[in-house]
């Protein structure tokens, strides 16, 4: 969880992780937080769907039908009897799909949050005659095509390039669901699917099985403070997307679809169909046409927003806990990291800093604010960070500023026309309605007058999904809520619960926390007001959405630098304006493994900036684990050691062992933060993740569409982790082509058509691979992001293992990191294109640059080239823009290595590689990033 998260969440998480499950659990009669309880069960297929009375063609090229109901039925309540099909091709590789009520307007996610088209309202008529009658049932667009059967109405999806059907809504008798459902509170659609194909997606939950959908999982998604331990339940976060990838004849083809929705929805995946059932909303759909993975996010993240930009810093390691007592305590964390030369970019506070858990407060004897100032100005100084946690719930307190401004501006969710009453960590609050734009301006001002009493440099949000320590309708008991002892999750309002309405109490159950409990249970009642009469029913899964985007806007208006922002709950578009964590998990080898498919998860919902609390947050991990936890957390692209307030101390200075795999990992992380930075910059422009699943970059090698246990930084950059107690070796899978160890470049490893090699990685050791055709930008490393940035860069450039001919590329983006945006075009940016080719031994690497005087002002150098791969033989003198450098004239220097491939075609009886291309370093350069350079030399000249 977060620190209020981690606090709350921590609590509340573990907390509520623990409590609120135990509880459930005792009162289901469930023993083990495993089990889990069926979904509702009901008749397999419910009525005859509809019809498609008419359709015709706007004017700008879309479509417009009317649909009615064939057979009433009041399963899950009454029919809605005429819907408007509106269908139109957005761009060239998006397709949109939406069916609503075509009397009354229905809740959709808001405009304004997630900017989109909105559909006309229909006009048609039927009995008349039609504008624009349509007589086929193709609707064709670039890459898409749209095509009906008019009864019972059934719409399917083709990639127009192949043919492929991806979605295809039409039941027959011998499939296992049913037509189109559309009632008030109850929608049904299904695709069929074909059976070999590969889904990913349908989050937030934990997924067991890795981060392949498995079929009949339960998929429910509704944003619920549930702890990431608790397997195939809906979590923090609602992303209704799923990507489908498919092998067929060879090549690869991938797509996704999204169902645009914030109501509680079950999703039932059986293999071959796929059903959705929603207790709200509309049916929009949207459909990407790939048909690579990249091309799939790209095209999702363009309609859903691009992945914020990120500070330099917010890459390097993070330290966080719930139960920093005290200012002393946080100074001793920071010194402690620097005696034991452990990188650490930023120092975060969970709530133990606020006045009696308020947000916006500072606890005057522990954290007094001219000590905390004095000791920000230290770290800023050196360019460290601070941050802090805030949890939506806001103090009922009449002497507390920040309440008595929210309700003189009426900023509060309402039930009964009175601020809804909830517990969290201060006890009893009010929860902001971040839908409403007085709330966003009074929220944008409570960080203003928080920044200026501590300059806080990113924001923690937390709790909100939104979590509550009690359910129902309350009031202020008589006596003191919390009382000070015990627990601080623990119910003290008086409360009652709320069955009596149609929103409390719906008619289908989705799977809720597993259980099927109530949508209300420990959490903002479904029967509560928004702004403008939104419902808590519908709205719900935006909550922490909503917080993200009022954080976003109130910190960038501080300073006009780049906001860093935090959030446990997220929906659709959550990427574009913060990074995530995987919330409240366990100090266990199961947890571990399971971090990395949410990880790569979140990449695909356009969430790029995302880690697991680093260790565990709960109970203390074993120094093994920790140990190897590190070596994976160094690699995610938020790196942040977190834990519980009950727990150990466990910071990675802790024990000596860990200490030297946190120097091992987090040592090459710093070295690689100008290319972690420059997968930001790819992520914010195109969507790409920095963490990928290796199908990313090998579609068609169908044996790593399920791996979960390995992944890639960008395309070619894989962490091959140790996941199990006990084991100093790893056996890792290697798809075709030379892979060249990252920690000992002499070894090679030559992957003619994708197989499993066993790796030694005693416990110190996290084996990390270089794809070939790659040129990876490194640095020297360091202690702080700000100072690894200033060192000289390392260019590593792999060719295919002793090939003659081959080439290879990488990129470099450098900017002003504390500018709001992250472009070119500034005067603050440089952006750099490295290429190298050999061929028949003549090697040469040269860079283009664009716009490179910001790189030139700071005076940014190539100190050292390293090329892996080439063929054997000496080497001619170095060659710079074209000019031979002599021998012994100059701090150039030319070495040789033999690479050994410890794994090839070639091996001798006894197992060892045979040494068949040599690695070639070049030291001594003094080339300017900012500016164009060539470099080359023969290959095969004798010494």
């Amino acid at each position: 969880m977060s620190s209020s998260s981690s606090s709350s969440s921590s609590s509340s998480s573990l907390c509520l992780s623990i409590l609120f499950l135990s509880l459930l659990l005792s009162i289901h009669g469930v023993t083990s937080s495993k089990s889990k309880t069926k979904p509702t069960t009901a008749p397999t297929k419910i009525g005859q769907g509809y019809r498609l009375l008419a359709v015709q063609e706007t004017p700008d090229g879309a479509l417009i039908g009317h649909l009615q109901v064939k057979t009433k039925n009041d399963v899950y309540g009454s029919d809605i009897p005429n819907l408007q099909l509106f269908v139109k091709h957005e761009t060239e590789d998006r397709l949109r799909v939406h069916i609503t009520d075509a009397d009354k307007q229905r809740w959709e996610v808001p405009y304004d949050l997630l900017p989109r088209e909105k559909p006309p309202v229909s006009r048609m008529t039927l009995g008349r005659s039609l504008k624009n009658p349509i007589t086929v049932s193709e609707y064709s667009g670039s890459e898409l095509i749209f095509s009906f059967v008019s009864d019972p109405f059934g719409f399917a999806v083709k990639r127009k390039s192949d043919g492929q059907v991806l979605f295809n809504t039409s039941s027959e008798k011998s499939d296992p669901f049913g037509d189109l459902v559309f009632k008030d509170q109850y929608l049904e659609i299904s695709t069929r699917l074909p059976k070999d194909a590969s889904l990913y997606g349908l989050g937030e939950n934990t997924q067991p099985h890795g981060i392949k959908l498995y079929p009949n999982d339960p998929y429910t998604l509704y944003t619920t403070d549930a702890s990431a331990i608790n397997l195939n339940t809906d979590l923090y976060g609602s992303h209704p997307v799923y990507m489908d990838l498919r092998n067929v004849d060879g090549k690869a083809y991938s797509h996704a679809v999204l169902l645009l929705n914030s109501n509680g929805m079950d999703v039932f995946y059986r293999g071959n169909s796929l059903t959705y059932k929603v207790i709200g909303g509309v049916f929009d759909f949207y459909f990407f046409s790939g048909p690579s993975p990249l091309n799939v996010v790209d095209q999702y993240t363009s309609f859903i927003g691009r992945p914020a930009p990120m500070p330099y810093w917010s890459l390097g390691f993070h330290q966080c806990r719930w139960g920093y007592h005290n200012l002393s305590v946080v100074e001793e964390v920071v010194e402690s990291y620097k005696k034991a030369q452990i990188p650490l970019d930023v120092i975060w506070n969970d709530d133990d800093h606020m006045d009696g858990h308020k947000d916006f407060t500072l606890n005057p004897n522990n954290y007094p604010r001219p000590k905390l100032l004095a000791f920000l100005d230290k770290i800023h100084s050196i360019g460290m960070k601070y941050i802090v946690i805030i949890d939506p719930g806001i103090a009922v307190n009449s002497s507390y500023g920040v309440y008595q401004r929210g309700l003189a501006n009426d900023v509060f969710i309402k039930y009964d026309n009175e601020p809804y009453l909830a517990q969290v960590w201060p006890g009893a609050v009010n929860f902001p309605d971040f839908l409403n734009p007085k709330t966003v301006s009074w929220w944008g001002d409570e960080i203003r007058r928080f920044h200026e009493l501590v300059p806080v440099d990113g924001l923690w949000i937390d709790m909100n999904e939104a979590s509550n320590f009690c359910s129902g309708k309350c009031k202020m008991p008589k006596g003191q809520c919390p009382t000070g002892t015990g627990p601080g999750w623990i119910c003290c309002l008086e409360c009652k619960n709320i069955t009596n309405t149609r929103w409390d109490d719906p008619p289908y159950k989705i799977n809720a926390s597993g259980l099927q409990v109530p949508i209300g249970f420990k959490t903002i009642a479904t029967s509560a007001v928004h702004y403008n009469g939104v419902m808590e029913y519908d709205a719900h899964s935006l909550y922490g959405f909503s917080q993200s985007v009022a954080t976003h806007s109130a910190l960038q208006g501080l300073q006009g630098k780049r906001p860093f922002i935090l959030s446990r709950s997220t929906y659709v578009g959550s990427g574009k304006y913060a990074a995530h964590w995987t919330g409240d998990n366990q100090g266990t080898w199961e947890n571990l493994r399971y971090s990395i498919s949410t990880m790569l998860n979140f990449g695909i919902f356009g969430v790029p900036m995302v880690g697991a609390d680093i260790c565990g947050f709960y109970p203390q991990p074993t120094e093994e684990l920790c140990n190897r936890w590190i070596e994976v957390g160094a690699f995610y692209p938020f790196s942040r050691d977190h834990a519980n307030y009950y727990s150990p101390r466990q910071e990675l200075y802790q024990w000596d062992s860990v200490a030297q795999s946190a120097r091992n990992a987090l040592g090459m992380r710093y070295k690689l933060l100008p290319y972690l930075y420059t997968l930001t910059y790819e992520a914010h422009t195109s969507g790409a993740p920095i963490a990928r699943p290796l199908f990313f970059s090998f579609p068609t090698y169908t044996e790593c569409y399920g791996l979960s246990t390995q992944f890639l930084l960008g395309s070619g950059l894989m962490v091959s982790p140790v996941l199990e107690q006990g084991k100093s070796k790893v056996k890792a899978l290697f798809p075709p082509g030379s892979w060249y160890s990252l920690f000992d470049m002499t070894q090679t490893i030559v992957s003619k058509g994708g197989k499993y090699v066993t790796l030694d990685a005693p416990l110190h050791v996290v084996n990390v691979h270089l794809y070939q055709n790659t040129i990876l930008p490194m640095q020297q490393g360091g202690m702080i992001s700000k100072e690894a940035r200033k060192t000289p860069f390392t260019l590593v450039v792999t060719f295919p293992a002793g090939e003659s001919d081959g080439k290879a590329e990488g990129k470099l983006f450098l900017d002003d990191d504390e500018l709001p945006e992250m472009k070119l075009g500034n005067g603050q940016s440089s952006y750099v294109d490295f290429y190298a080719s050999v061929s028949k031994g003549y090697v040469k690497i040269w860079s283009e640059v664009q716009e490179g005087k910001f790189a030139l002002d700071n005076g940014w150098i190539v100190g050292k080239v390293s090329v892996l791969g080439l063929g054997g033989g000496g080497a001619s003198a170095v060659e710079i823009d074209g000019k031979a450098v002599t021998p012994g004239s100059s701090s150039v220097e030319m070495t040789l290595s033999d690479q050994v491939h410890v794994q090839g075609e070639d091996e001798d009886e006894n197992g060892e590689g045979k040494s068949k291309s040599v690695m070639v370093e070049v030291n001594g350069l003094s080339l300017l990033v900012g500016k164009n350079f060539a470099l080359s030399w023969k290959m095969g000249v004798s010494s």
